[in-house]
């Protein structure tokens, strides 16, 4: 019987279950996505996300899909799961993998998932340990989105770096984002800050350059949803933002991704797709907490999830292959497969 336990999802033989993280920090309630329809319906109101376990709960989604459905709809499936985000390369990864294992058949597939989900976990504490020996001791830290466990099979991403360096015993503060519209950072960055026992702060997106001029941030780490071939990488909409101040007030940039959300087939960042969202996410506000709306019902809305951040703006790109800097991103080292 498969059995993988995640943060955030969990696989018990035929059983994938997730916790719904649009509920967060209110409730912790656990719902089945066993099904492809499901799994969509889960990832498009943002109850499973971050690039890696999406990209990890769609490989298993279809395996088991496989288990009991002709080979000659796995494809069509397959297709139907890798539009429903186009931004995130972890997705198509994952679904690349599953369909390289087609011809293979369903047991098969079910290993392949299972292997592409320890193979995140592991990812994720490689990097970990690279981000943390960037931070040193009494280090402010700012923070965008959410990184952590919530996001991967593992440790998290960016969040995982300063979990790692909390174990270390460096004194290091996190300043967390909100995050806007549909609050990431203030409901579950935080709330991974305090199960951690990490000392944080929690703030609005736009209080980021004052915070920086004041000189109260020393670093910016964040995640990705991918990484192009020439280092431009896409975040959730706001980063891009941070790396502006970030360069504006001279303070390191860092991104921290594992190998598997760089997509060497994306020259730059203006050839990635950008999804849009729901305009009613910005008219106002729900969750397990209730739900607001605070402007016009029909007030137009520009709403895309995500935004990019060119390379000439990071510091270092942290992959659990390596840490890279501008020449080496720009010899192409960060593409090299482990």
């Amino acid at each position: 019987m498969l059995e993988l336990n995640a943060r955030s999802l969990r696989v018990q033989g035929e059983r994938i279950v997730y916790l719904d993280q649009t509920l967060l920090p209110q409730q912790e309630a656990w719902f089945s996505c066993s099904t492809p329809e499901l799994w969509q319906d889960a990832v498009r109101k943002l109850a499973i996300r971050g690039a890696p376990l999406i990209g990890l709960s769609a490989a298993l989604v279809l395996a088991q899909y496989a288990q009991h459905h002709a080979p000659e709809t796995w494809q069509a499936v397959s297709d139907r799961l890798r539009a429903t985000r186009p931004t995130a390369v972890n997705l198509m990864y994952c679904l690349d993998a599953m369909e390289a294992c087609f011809s293979a058949g369903p047991s098969r597939m079910i290993e392949r998932a299972a292997e592409l989900f320890m193979e995140d976990r592991a990812l994720c504490q490689r990097m970990a340990e690279r981000g943390a020996d960037l931070l040193a001791e009494g280090d402010r830290i700012l923070t965008h989105c959410n990184t952590g466990a919530l996001a991967t099979a593992g440790v998290g991403t960016a969040i995982g770096a300063f979990a790692v360096a909390q174990q270390r015993g460096r004194n290091i503060t996190v300043y967390v984002d909100e995050t806007r519209p549909l609050l990431q950072g203030g409901r579950l960055t935080a709330w991974e800050m305090a199960d951690l026992g990490i000392r944080h702060q929690l703030v609005c997106d736009s209080m980021a350059a004052s915070l920086m001029a004041a000189g109260k941030v020393d670093k910016v780490m964040v995640g990705a949803d991918r990484i192009c071939a020439n280092g431009d990488f896409a975040n959730k909409v706001g980063t891009y933002m941070l790396a502006v101040l970030a360069h504006h007030h001279g303070i390191p940039f860092y991104v921290v991704a594992p190998y598997t959300t760089v997509d060497p087939n994306t020259a730059r960042g203006s050839d990635i797709p950008i999804e849009q969202r729901d305009p009613n996410e910005v008219r106002g506000v729900a969750g397990a907490f209730g739900a607001v709306q605070w402007a016009p019902a029909d007030a137009p809305v520009w709403n895309p999830a995500f935004d990019v951040t060119p390379a000439s703006l990071v510091s270092a790109w942290v992959l659990d292959t390596g840490v890279f800097d501008a020449a080496a991103i720009a010899r192409g080292e960060h593409i090299v497969r482990p």
